[in-house]
Protein backbone atom coordinates (compact mmCIF):
# COMPACT_ATOMS: atom_id res chain seq x y z
CA UNK A 1 0.00 0.00 0.00
CA UNK A 2 0.98 3.65 -0.40
CA UNK A 3 2.70 4.88 2.74
CA UNK A 4 4.39 8.28 2.55
CA UNK A 5 7.42 8.22 4.82
CA UNK A 6 9.16 11.16 3.16
CA UNK A 7 7.01 13.90 1.69
CA UNK A 8 9.34 14.39 -1.27
CA UNK A 9 8.15 10.97 -2.47
CA UNK A 10 4.61 12.15 -3.24
CA UNK A 11 3.80 14.64 -6.01
CA UNK A 12 0.07 14.76 -5.17
CA UNK A 13 -1.20 13.54 -8.55
CA UNK A 14 -4.08 11.59 -6.91
CA UNK A 15 -3.63 8.57 -9.20
CA UNK A 16 -3.61 6.21 -6.21
CA UNK A 17 -6.82 7.68 -4.80
CA UNK A 18 -8.69 7.22 -8.08
CA UNK A 19 -7.39 3.72 -8.86
CA UNK A 20 -8.03 2.14 -5.45
CA UNK A 21 -10.79 -0.49 -5.95
CA UNK A 22 -11.95 -0.21 -2.33
CA UNK A 23 -11.84 3.61 -2.22
CA UNK A 24 -9.89 3.39 1.00
CA UNK A 25 -7.41 6.18 0.22
CA UNK A 26 -8.26 9.73 1.22
CA UNK A 27 -6.29 12.95 0.87
CA UNK A 28 -5.32 14.82 4.03
CA UNK A 29 -3.90 18.35 4.13
CA UNK A 30 -0.66 18.77 6.06
CA UNK A 31 0.60 21.79 7.97
CA UNK A 32 2.10 23.27 4.77
CA UNK A 33 -1.21 23.17 2.90
CA UNK A 34 -0.42 20.21 0.62
CA UNK A 35 -2.51 17.05 0.22
CA UNK A 36 -1.14 13.55 0.85
CA UNK A 37 -2.81 10.12 0.61
CA UNK A 38 -3.83 8.34 3.80
CA UNK A 39 -4.84 4.66 3.62
CA UNK A 40 -7.63 3.19 5.74
CA UNK A 41 -5.85 -0.04 6.64
CA UNK A 42 -9.06 -1.61 7.96
CA UNK A 43 -10.49 -1.61 4.42
CA UNK A 44 -7.32 -2.04 2.33
CA UNK A 45 -7.02 -5.44 0.61
CA UNK A 46 -3.29 -5.07 -0.17
CA UNK A 47 -3.86 -5.31 -3.95
CA UNK A 48 -0.88 -3.07 -4.66
CA UNK A 49 -2.62 -1.06 -7.38
CA UNK A 50 -1.86 2.23 -5.61
CA UNK A 51 1.87 1.54 -5.86
CA UNK A 52 1.61 0.41 -9.48
CA UNK A 53 0.07 3.75 -10.56
CA UNK A 54 2.46 6.00 -8.59
CA UNK A 55 4.62 8.12 -10.95
CA UNK A 56 7.30 8.55 -8.26
CA UNK A 57 7.73 4.81 -7.80
CA UNK A 58 7.36 4.10 -11.55
CA UNK A 59 9.41 6.86 -13.14
CA UNK A 60 9.86 7.19 -16.89
CA UNK A 61 13.16 7.53 -18.70
CA UNK A 62 14.71 10.85 -19.78
CA UNK A 63 14.16 11.63 -23.45
CA UNK A 64 15.02 14.30 -25.99
CA UNK A 65 12.26 15.77 -28.16
CA UNK A 66 11.83 15.05 -31.84
CA UNK A 67 11.83 18.78 -32.60
CA UNK A 68 11.50 22.19 -30.93
CA UNK A 69 9.69 25.27 -32.28
CA UNK A 70 8.82 28.79 -31.21
CA UNK A 71 5.43 30.15 -32.26
CA UNK A 72 2.52 32.44 -31.41
CA UNK A 73 -1.23 32.24 -31.83
CA UNK A 74 -2.23 34.53 -34.76
CA UNK A 75 -5.33 35.55 -32.78
CA UNK A 76 -4.06 38.58 -30.85
CA UNK A 77 -6.90 38.57 -28.32
CA UNK A 78 -6.33 34.94 -27.31
CA UNK A 79 -2.60 35.56 -27.19
CA UNK A 80 -3.16 38.46 -24.78
CA UNK A 81 -5.33 36.26 -22.53
CA UNK A 82 -2.68 33.53 -22.50
CA UNK A 83 0.43 33.39 -20.36
CA UNK A 84 2.78 33.21 -23.32
CA UNK A 85 1.95 32.75 -27.00
CA UNK A 86 -1.46 31.05 -26.83
CA UNK A 87 -0.49 27.76 -28.49
CA UNK A 88 -2.44 25.57 -26.02
CA UNK A 89 -5.74 27.07 -27.18
CA UNK A 90 -4.96 26.15 -30.79
CA UNK A 91 -4.26 22.54 -29.82
CA UNK A 92 -7.40 22.39 -27.68
CA UNK A 93 -9.61 23.84 -30.42
CA UNK A 94 -8.39 21.16 -32.80
CA UNK A 95 -9.56 18.46 -30.39
CA UNK A 96 -12.92 20.20 -29.82
CA UNK A 97 -13.44 20.37 -33.60
CA UNK A 98 -13.15 16.57 -33.66
CA UNK A 99 -15.87 16.24 -31.06
CA UNK A 100 -13.30 15.59 -28.36
CA UNK A 101 -12.80 16.62 -24.74
CA UNK A 102 -10.10 18.88 -23.29
CA UNK A 103 -8.93 18.70 -19.69
CA UNK A 104 -7.33 21.78 -18.18
CA UNK A 105 -7.13 23.86 -15.02
CA UNK A 106 -9.52 26.53 -13.75
CA UNK A 107 -11.07 27.77 -10.51
CA UNK A 108 -13.97 26.33 -8.54
CA UNK A 109 -16.53 28.45 -6.69
CA UNK A 110 -14.14 28.78 -3.73
CA UNK A 111 -11.32 30.03 -5.98
CA UNK A 112 -9.37 26.83 -5.53
CA UNK A 113 -7.35 25.65 -8.54
CA UNK A 114 -8.86 22.45 -9.91
CA UNK A 115 -8.78 20.22 -12.97
CA UNK A 116 -11.94 20.06 -15.09
CA UNK A 117 -12.94 19.33 -18.68
CA UNK A 118 -14.40 21.34 -21.56
CA UNK A 119 -16.37 20.27 -24.61
CA UNK A 120 -16.82 23.68 -26.27
CA UNK A 121 -14.39 26.31 -27.51
CA UNK A 122 -16.03 28.92 -25.29
CA UNK A 123 -15.24 26.86 -22.20
CA UNK A 124 -11.54 26.80 -23.09
CA UNK A 125 -11.19 30.42 -21.95
CA UNK A 126 -11.08 29.28 -18.32
CA UNK A 127 -8.00 27.16 -19.03
CA UNK A 128 -5.97 30.03 -20.43
CA UNK A 129 -3.36 31.64 -18.23
CA UNK A 130 -1.03 30.09 -15.65
CA UNK A 131 -2.28 29.26 -12.16
CA UNK A 132 0.64 29.23 -9.76
CA UNK A 133 -0.96 26.84 -7.27
CA UNK A 134 -1.01 23.04 -7.25
CA UNK A 135 -4.30 21.96 -8.81
CA UNK A 136 -6.67 19.35 -7.44
CA UNK A 137 -6.88 16.53 -9.99
CA UNK A 138 -10.01 15.15 -8.32
CA UNK A 139 -11.55 12.34 -10.37
CA UNK A 140 -10.48 13.68 -13.78
CA UNK A 141 -8.25 10.65 -14.50
CA UNK A 142 -11.35 8.48 -14.17
CA UNK A 143 -13.36 10.88 -16.33
CA UNK A 144 -10.65 10.87 -19.01
CA UNK A 145 -10.56 7.06 -18.96
CA UNK A 146 -14.34 6.95 -19.48
CA UNK A 147 -14.16 9.28 -22.50
CA UNK A 148 -11.25 7.29 -23.97
CA UNK A 149 -13.16 4.03 -23.69
CA UNK A 150 -16.08 5.71 -25.46
CA UNK A 151 -13.72 6.37 -28.37
CA UNK A 152 -13.63 10.17 -28.01
CA UNK A 153 -10.51 12.22 -28.60
CA UNK A 154 -9.08 13.44 -25.29
CA UNK A 155 -6.48 16.14 -24.68
CA UNK A 156 -5.26 16.13 -21.08
CA UNK A 157 -3.04 18.97 -19.91
CA UNK A 158 -1.24 19.40 -16.62
CA UNK A 159 2.10 19.50 -14.86
CA UNK A 160 4.64 16.85 -15.90
CA UNK A 161 4.02 14.84 -12.72
CA UNK A 162 0.25 14.94 -13.33
CA UNK A 163 0.74 13.67 -16.89
CA UNK A 164 3.03 10.93 -15.58
CA UNK A 165 0.36 10.10 -13.00
CA UNK A 166 -2.32 9.86 -15.71
CA UNK A 167 -0.12 7.57 -17.82
CA UNK A 168 0.51 5.29 -14.84
CA UNK A 169 -3.16 5.38 -13.89
CA UNK A 170 -4.35 4.28 -17.35
CA UNK A 171 -1.75 1.50 -17.54
CA UNK A 172 -2.16 1.27 -21.31
CA UNK A 173 -1.66 3.50 -24.32
CA UNK A 174 -4.72 4.98 -25.99
CA UNK A 175 -4.44 6.14 -29.60
CA UNK A 176 -7.14 8.75 -28.94
CA UNK A 177 -5.28 10.34 -26.00
CA UNK A 178 -3.09 13.42 -26.47
CA UNK A 179 -1.14 14.67 -23.42
CA UNK A 180 0.30 18.16 -23.04
CA UNK A 181 2.47 19.32 -20.17
CA UNK A 182 4.67 22.38 -19.65
CA UNK A 183 8.11 23.22 -18.34
CA UNK A 184 7.30 23.44 -14.65
CA UNK A 185 9.20 25.47 -12.08
CA UNK A 186 7.25 23.89 -9.21
CA UNK A 187 3.78 24.03 -7.64
CA UNK A 188 3.04 26.37 -4.69
CA UNK A 189 0.95 25.41 -1.69
CA UNK A 190 -2.85 25.70 -2.02
CA UNK A 191 -2.99 26.33 1.72
CA UNK A 192 -0.63 29.29 1.49
CA UNK A 193 -2.59 30.72 -1.43
CA UNK A 194 -5.81 30.35 0.55
CA UNK A 195 -4.31 32.30 3.45
CA UNK A 196 -3.08 35.02 1.08
CA UNK A 197 -6.58 35.48 -0.36
CA UNK A 198 -8.19 35.52 3.08
CA UNK A 199 -5.88 38.31 4.24
CA UNK A 200 -6.53 40.32 1.08
CA UNK A 201 -10.28 39.98 1.67
CA UNK A 202 -9.90 41.13 5.26
CA UNK A 203 -7.99 44.23 4.16
CA UNK A 204 -10.80 45.14 1.80
CA UNK A 205 -13.43 44.44 4.47
CA UNK A 206 -11.71 46.96 6.75
CA UNK A 207 -11.73 49.73 4.16
CA UNK A 208 -14.20 52.61 4.14
CA UNK A 209 -16.39 53.73 1.26
CA UNK A 210 -14.47 54.44 -1.93
CA UNK A 211 -14.80 53.83 -5.60
CA UNK A 212 -12.43 51.45 -7.34
CA UNK A 213 -9.10 51.70 -5.53
CA UNK A 214 -5.76 49.99 -5.29
CA UNK A 215 -4.65 48.55 -1.97
CA UNK A 216 -1.17 47.92 -0.65
CA UNK A 217 0.50 44.71 0.49
CA UNK A 218 1.50 45.95 3.93
CA UNK A 219 1.50 43.42 6.74
CA UNK A 220 -1.88 42.39 8.08
CA UNK A 221 -2.63 40.47 11.24
CA UNK A 222 -5.60 38.12 11.14
CA UNK A 223 -7.31 38.03 14.55
CA UNK A 224 -10.26 35.70 15.02
CA UNK A 225 -12.83 38.52 15.06
CA UNK A 226 -11.76 39.61 11.58
CA UNK A 227 -12.30 36.24 9.91
CA UNK A 228 -16.05 36.91 9.73
CA UNK A 229 -15.34 40.03 7.68
CA UNK A 230 -14.27 37.82 4.78
CA UNK A 231 -17.96 37.07 4.23
CA UNK A 232 -18.52 40.73 3.31
CA UNK A 233 -16.05 40.51 0.41
CA UNK A 234 -16.20 38.40 -2.74
CA UNK A 235 -13.46 37.61 -5.23
CA UNK A 236 -14.46 38.38 -8.81
CA UNK A 237 -11.27 37.81 -10.79
CA UNK A 238 -7.74 36.43 -10.39
CA UNK A 239 -4.98 36.56 -12.96
CA UNK A 240 -1.48 35.35 -12.16
CA UNK A 241 -0.02 36.52 -15.48
CA UNK A 242 -1.66 39.77 -16.55
CA UNK A 243 0.27 41.21 -19.50
CA UNK A 244 -1.06 44.78 -19.43
CA UNK A 245 2.44 46.04 -18.56
CA UNK A 246 4.07 43.53 -20.90
CA UNK A 247 4.82 39.82 -21.05
CA UNK A 248 8.19 40.02 -19.30
CA UNK A 249 6.85 42.28 -16.56
CA UNK A 250 3.66 40.38 -15.89
CA UNK A 251 1.45 41.24 -12.94
CA UNK A 252 -0.82 39.52 -10.46
CA UNK A 253 -4.32 41.00 -10.69
CA UNK A 254 -6.93 40.54 -7.98
CA UNK A 255 -10.43 42.03 -8.20
CA UNK A 256 -12.71 41.96 -5.16
CA UNK A 257 -16.09 43.48 -4.35
CA UNK A 258 -17.51 44.60 -1.02
CA UNK A 259 -21.21 44.98 -0.31
CA UNK A 260 -21.94 47.84 2.07
CA UNK A 261 -24.72 48.07 4.65
CA UNK A 262 -26.68 50.05 2.06
CA UNK A 263 -26.32 47.13 -0.39
CA UNK A 264 -23.91 49.19 -2.49
CA UNK A 265 -21.34 47.15 -4.37
CA UNK A 266 -17.81 48.61 -4.33
CA UNK A 267 -14.99 47.17 -6.42
CA UNK A 268 -11.38 46.98 -5.32
CA UNK A 269 -8.68 46.15 -7.86
CA UNK A 270 -5.03 45.29 -7.20
CA UNK A 271 -2.42 44.97 -9.95
CA UNK A 272 1.17 44.38 -8.83
CA UNK A 273 4.16 43.19 -10.81
CA UNK A 274 5.87 39.86 -10.22
CA UNK A 275 8.56 41.46 -8.06
CA UNK A 276 6.10 43.44 -5.92
CA UNK A 277 3.11 41.12 -5.41
CA UNK A 278 3.69 39.19 -2.17
CA UNK A 279 2.40 35.81 -3.38
CA UNK A 280 4.49 35.90 -6.56
CA UNK A 281 7.56 37.01 -4.58
CA UNK A 282 7.30 33.97 -2.35
CA UNK A 283 6.71 31.71 -5.36
CA UNK A 284 9.74 33.04 -7.22
CA UNK A 285 11.82 32.53 -4.06
CA UNK A 286 10.61 28.88 -3.95
CA UNK A 287 9.42 29.42 -0.37
CA UNK A 288 6.32 27.23 -0.58
CA UNK A 289 6.80 24.71 -3.36
CA UNK A 290 5.73 21.12 -2.78
CA UNK A 291 8.64 19.06 -1.32
CA UNK A 292 8.62 16.74 -4.36
CA UNK A 293 9.35 19.76 -6.59
CA UNK A 294 12.84 19.93 -5.09
CA UNK A 295 13.48 16.37 -6.30
CA UNK A 296 11.09 16.29 -9.25
CA UNK A 297 10.50 12.77 -10.63
CA UNK A 298 9.69 14.05 -14.13
CA UNK A 299 12.52 16.37 -15.08
CA UNK A 300 14.34 15.75 -18.37
CA UNK A 301 11.00 15.11 -20.06
CA UNK A 302 10.28 11.89 -18.17
CA UNK A 303 6.52 12.50 -18.03
CA UNK A 304 5.74 10.75 -21.32
CA UNK A 305 3.79 13.72 -22.70
CA UNK A 306 3.23 14.13 -26.43
CA UNK A 307 3.85 17.89 -26.43
CA UNK A 308 5.54 20.20 -23.93
CA UNK A 309 4.77 23.92 -23.83
CA UNK A 310 6.67 26.83 -22.26
CA UNK A 311 7.38 30.53 -22.36
CA UNK A 312 10.05 31.26 -24.97
CA UNK A 313 12.16 33.54 -22.79
CA UNK A 314 15.02 33.16 -25.26
CA UNK A 315 13.19 35.12 -27.97
CA UNK A 316 14.89 38.36 -26.90
CA UNK A 317 18.35 36.90 -27.54
CA UNK A 318 17.66 34.49 -30.38
CA UNK A 319 14.92 36.29 -32.34
CA UNK A 320 14.90 39.92 -31.16
CA UNK A 321 13.00 41.17 -34.23
CA UNK A 322 10.03 38.97 -33.32
CA UNK A 323 9.90 40.07 -29.70
CA UNK A 324 6.96 42.46 -29.25
CA UNK A 325 6.65 41.70 -25.49
CA UNK A 326 3.16 40.26 -25.96
CA UNK A 327 4.15 36.68 -25.24
CA UNK A 328 5.95 33.98 -27.19
CA UNK A 329 5.59 30.20 -26.83
CA UNK A 330 8.05 27.40 -27.37
CA UNK A 331 6.91 23.81 -27.74
CA UNK A 332 8.61 20.46 -28.03
CA UNK A 333 7.21 17.60 -30.06
CA UNK A 334 7.98 14.46 -28.09
CA UNK A 335 6.09 11.69 -29.92
CA UNK A 336 4.80 10.82 -33.37
CA UNK A 337 1.29 11.39 -32.01
CA UNK A 338 2.28 14.91 -30.96
CA UNK A 339 3.82 15.56 -34.37
CA UNK A 340 0.63 14.41 -36.13
CA UNK A 341 -1.49 16.82 -34.09
CA UNK A 342 0.81 19.78 -34.70
CA UNK A 343 0.60 19.15 -38.44
CA UNK A 344 -3.12 19.90 -38.26
CA UNK A 345 -2.55 23.25 -36.52
CA UNK A 346 -2.06 26.20 -38.85
CA UNK A 347 0.62 28.50 -37.43
CA UNK A 348 3.99 29.88 -38.36
CA UNK A 349 6.72 28.12 -36.43
CA UNK A 350 10.37 28.97 -35.91
CA UNK A 351 12.73 26.02 -35.32
CA UNK A 352 15.23 26.20 -32.48
CA UNK A 353 17.59 23.59 -31.06
CA UNK A 354 17.03 21.58 -27.91
CA UNK A 355 20.22 23.05 -26.48
CA UNK A 356 18.91 26.58 -27.04
CA UNK A 357 15.74 25.65 -25.18
CA UNK A 358 17.71 24.24 -22.24
CA UNK A 359 19.83 27.39 -22.02
CA UNK A 360 16.79 29.61 -21.56
CA UNK A 361 14.52 27.21 -19.60
CA UNK A 362 16.64 25.49 -16.96
CA UNK A 363 13.50 24.15 -15.21
CA UNK A 364 13.31 21.63 -18.06
CA UNK A 365 16.06 19.55 -16.49
CA UNK A 366 16.79 21.09 -13.08
CA UNK A 367 14.68 20.90 -9.90
CA UNK A 368 14.23 23.96 -7.73
CA UNK A 369 16.75 24.27 -4.91
CA UNK A 370 15.36 24.21 -1.38
CA UNK A 371 15.67 27.80 -0.12
CA UNK A 372 17.28 28.45 3.24
CA UNK A 373 14.18 30.20 4.57
CA UNK A 374 11.60 27.57 3.55
CA UNK A 375 11.39 25.86 6.94
CA UNK A 376 11.46 29.23 8.70
CA UNK A 377 8.54 30.43 6.59
CA UNK A 378 6.35 27.45 7.52
CA UNK A 379 7.39 27.44 11.19
CA UNK A 380 6.39 31.10 11.63
CA UNK A 381 2.71 30.28 12.08
CA UNK A 382 2.26 33.11 14.56
CA UNK A 383 2.79 35.64 11.75
CA UNK A 384 0.38 36.54 8.97
CA UNK A 385 1.24 35.58 5.41
CA UNK A 386 2.13 39.17 4.53
CA UNK A 387 4.45 39.53 7.52
CA UNK A 388 6.20 36.29 6.64
CA UNK A 389 6.72 37.43 3.06
CA UNK A 390 8.12 40.77 4.20
CA UNK A 391 10.53 38.87 6.44
CA UNK A 392 11.61 36.03 4.17
CA UNK A 393 11.03 37.45 0.66
CA UNK A 394 11.47 41.24 0.92
CA UNK A 395 11.16 43.39 -2.18
CA UNK A 396 14.53 43.53 -3.96
CA UNK A 397 14.59 47.19 -4.95
CA UNK A 398 18.17 46.97 -6.22
CA UNK A 399 17.21 44.23 -8.69
CA UNK A 400 14.15 46.20 -9.81
CA UNK A 401 16.33 49.26 -10.49
CA UNK A 402 18.90 47.17 -12.39
CA UNK A 403 16.17 45.61 -14.58
CA UNK A 404 14.71 49.05 -15.27
CA UNK A 405 18.11 50.46 -16.27
CA UNK A 406 18.90 47.47 -18.48
CA UNK A 407 15.57 47.75 -20.32
CA UNK A 408 15.97 51.49 -20.70
CA UNK A 409 19.41 51.08 -22.24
Amino acid sequence: MIEIRNKKDCCGCEACVQRCPKQCIALEEDSEGFLYPEVNKDICIECGLCEKVCPVINQGKPIEPISVFAAINPNGEIRLQSSSGGIFTMLAETIIDKGGVVFGVGFNNRWEVVHKYAETKEALAEFRGSKYVQSRVGNTFLQAETFLKQGREVLFSGTPCQIAGLKCFLRKDYSNLLTVDFICHGVPSPGVFRQYLEEEKIKVARKGRKNTVSFSSKSTSVPERDMLKCNEVEIEHISFRDKTAGWKKYSFVLVLTKVTAASEKIQFRSRKSLRINPFLRGFLKDLYLRPSCHECPTKQMKSGSDITLADFWGVTQLMPRLDDDKGFSVFTINTDKGAALMETVSLKRYPITYEQLKQTNSALYKSATIPQNRSKFFSSKDLSFHKRIRKFAPIDYIKIIKVFIRRFI
